[in-house]
């Protein structure tokens, strides 16, 4: 069902919400679901290397919340899907939600962004922190080349995890920017 064919028995602020909701909706999930598949590639790639490794960013807590992160990112990517749920539903009297629930649905959009976020800043953290380690740690020396010199110095799979983390914070951020958009228009249109 396209915007033009809304019922002209809607009442106009409920066809200005319904085509909010539609273009946020499938803004924010075309966004999210692209950074998230590409934040999933990059971690299938990297993350079994970087666990073989003993002082790798991947091992540990920091891959534990970057996962974390990452299928929170799923999570709030589904649910900016149903805002292009709602908003057909608006348009069609009988299916029309109420006020409220509309707003809770966004709300807890916001919240799935929002600890989607902090999983992936607390994975973000401690891989900075393991990498700024390495790199005080990483003096050239005769040995370099004994696999536990290797573990030390930053690698490209290091850099990789890195980058799939910030494009799970990147999406978090557009999926929080969605809801807080939303919840706005919506106070608005009351």
């Amino acid at each position: 069902m396209s915007n033009s064919e809304i019922n002209d028995n809607t009442p106009q602020t409920v066809k200005k919400i319904a085509a909010q909701l539609w273009r946020v909706g499938w803004a924010g999930f075309w966004l999210q679901l692209v950074l998230a598949v590409v934040s999933t590639l990059i971690f299938l790639f990297a993350a079994p290397s970087a666990i073989m490794g003993v002082n790798n960013p991947g091992t540990g807590g920091s891959l534990i919340f970057a996962i974390t992160g990452l299928c929170l990112l799923y999570v709030s990517t589904f649910w900016s899907f149903r805002y292009v749920v709602t908003s057909r539903k608006l348009k069609n009297p009988d299916l029309r939600p109420k006020r409220a629930d509309t707003i809770k649905l966004v709300q807890w959009g916001l919240t799935s962004s929002i600890a989607g976020m902090g999983a992936s800043v607390m994975g973000a953290e401690s891989i900075a922190g393991t990498l700024l380690g390495k790199s005080l740690t990483s003096a050239v020396s005769f040995g370099m080349f004994s696999p536990d010199a290797l573990s030390k110095i930053i690698q490209p799979l290091d850099i990789f995890i890195v980058l799939a983390n910030t494009h799970t914070i990147t999406a978090h951020f557009v999926g929080i920017v969605s809801a807080l958009w939303l919840l706005i228009k919506l106070e608005k249109q009351a």
